[in-house]
Parts: C-alpha cells; structure tokens; sequence
C-alpha cells in the first residue's frame, strides 16, 4: 500500500516539473 502512494506522488511531481519546464522556457524568450 506504501510503495503505491508513493509512485502516486513520483507520478505528480513529474507532471508538476513538466508544468514548471515550460514556464521557464517562456520566462527565457
């Protein structure tokens, strides 16, 4: 149950970093 809630929270942190990648690369232009 453990190693579940935590691939969950891997699963949204990396759609959370994806989010940030691409407001940074607006920031840049």
């Amino acid at each position: 149950m453990g190693s579940i809630k935590k691939k969950r929270i891997k699963k949204m942190s990396k759609h959370k970093y994806r989010k940030r990648k691409r407001a940074d690369r607006h920031k840049n232009k």
